[in-house]
C-alpha cells in the first residue's frame, strides 16, 4: 500500500472519531448490572449521634446507562451520606439500627444516583450503629480582643446570650468539656455600644446545641477624678483599735460623662476588722462606700494597707 504520511494522519483521526462515536453510543445504552455503594446514615434519633459510626454496603441489581455504571463504580469507592427519616429506622439493640429492604427503594436515587433503576436489592437490610450520647449544660465563655478610644471604657463585662448551651456526645468525650468558647470577637477603637452574633468553636465528636451566640456590651465615655482620703477602721470590737499604715490614700475614680452625681467628698475609704482577723501579716484590702452614681471603676493607691492591732 502506497499511503502518504498525510493520509495516515487522516486515517488515524477517522478511526479515533469512529471509536469515540461508538463509545458514546454504547455508553448511552442501558445495561443490567450489579451495583454497590457504601452508605453512611444520617438520622436524628433521640439519645444517639446523628451520623452512623461506620458505613454499610448496599448491593443491588438494576439497569443503568454505561455512564451511570462507571459513575456508580467510582462512587462505590467512597461512602455516600444518606439522610434517613427516623421512622424507617428499626431498632436492633441499644445502639444498632437497620433499614429494612422494603424501605430502601425510597432512597435508591440518593444511594446510586438519579438515573439508575433498581430491580431488587441483593443486601435487603442495611445495619448502622449510632453511638449513644449523653448531654449536659455548660457555660459559654466569650473570647474577645477589644480596644477603646481615649476616655472610653465598658460599663460592665461583655455579655453573651444564651450564657450556657447544651452539649451532647459520648460520655468519655463530655467528661472533659467544662465550657465552650466563642470564636474571637475582635473590635478595635470602640467608642459606642457593641453587639452582634458570633459562632462557637467546635469540639470534635461533640454536638453543640447552639451555633451562634449574641453578644453585647455597653460602652461609656468617662472622666477621671483623684482625691486623698483618710482610711477608717470599721467593726472594731470594744477595747481594741487598728493602726492603719498608711492612713491616707489616693482614690482614683472613672466616672461616666456627663456626671450623674457630685463626686466631691461623698465616698469613704475603710478597712474592715474582719478582714484584718483573716489576713496574713495584717495586710488588708481597702474598701470604698458611698460611691457616687455613675462610677464605672475605681482603684486605690496603694491597693492594700498594713494594720496593727492595739489594746486600749
Amino acid at each position: 500500500m502506497n499511503i502518504s504520511g498525510r493520509d495516515w494522519v487522516i486515517l488515524t483521526l477517522s478511526l479515533l472519531l469512529a471509536f469515540s462515536v461508538w463509545m458514546i453510543h454504547n455508553l448511552s445504552l442501558k445495561y443490567n448490572a450489579n451495583l454497590s455503594a457504601k452508605v453512611i446514615a444520617v438520622c436524628g434519633l433521640d439519645g444517639h449521634e446523628n451520623v452512623s459510626a461506620a458505613s454499610a454496603e448496599a448491593l443491588a441489581r438494576g439497569r443503568a446507562t454505561g455512564y451511570n455504571i462507571i459513575e456508580a463504580n467510582i462512587r462505590s469507592r467512597r461512602p455516600v451520606k444518606v439522610e434517613f427519616n427516623p421512622s424507617v429506622m428499626q431498632r436492633y439493640d441499644s445502639e444498632r439500627f437497620f433499614v429494612p429492604g422494603d424501605k430502601l427503594n425510597e432512597y435508591s436515587h440518593l444511594i446510586f444516583g438519579e438515573d439508575v433503576t433498581i430491580d431488587h436489592y441483593i443486601t435487603d437490610t442495611l445495619f448502622f450503629r449510632f453511638p449513644s450520647v449523653n448531654h449536659k449544660k455548660v457555660p459559654v465563655v466569650p473570647v474577645s480582643i477589644l480596644t477603646y478610644k481615649g476616655q472610653y471604657m465598658p460599663r460592665g463585662p461583655l455579655e453573651v446570650t444564651p450564657d450556657s448551651v447544651v452539649v451532647a456526645g459520648e460520655s468519655y468525650l463530655l467528661e472533659s468539656v467544662k465550657q465552650v468558647y466563642t470564636a474571637p470577637i475582635r473590635r478595635l477603637d470602640i467608642s459606642e455600644n457593641v453587639s452582634g452574633l458570633v459562632g462557637i468553636e467546635p469540639i470534635k465528636g461533640v454536638n453543640i446545641q447552639a451555633k451562634e451566640i449574641y453578644y453585647s456590651m455597653d460602652v461609656a465615655r468617662y472622666v477621671e477624678f483623684a482625691s486623698e482620703s483618710h482610711v477608717e477602721a470599721v467593726n472594731v470590737p470594744a477595747g481594741k483599735a487598728l493602726m492603719i499604715i498608711p492612713s491616707v490614700m489616693t482614690l482614683r475614680m472613672r466616672c461616666e460623662f456627663p456626671l450623674l452625681d457630685d463626686v466631691d467628698g461623698k465616698q469613704t475609704l475603710y478597712v474592715d476588722y474582719n478582714d484584718f482577723k483573716s489576713s496574713v501579716g495584717g495586710n488588708c484590702p481597702v474598701r470604698v462606700k458611698n460611691l457616687p452614681k455613675g462610677v464605672l471603676s475605681y482603684e486605690t493607691d496603694p491597693v492594700s494597707v498594713r494594720c496593727v492591732e492595739e489594746t486600749r
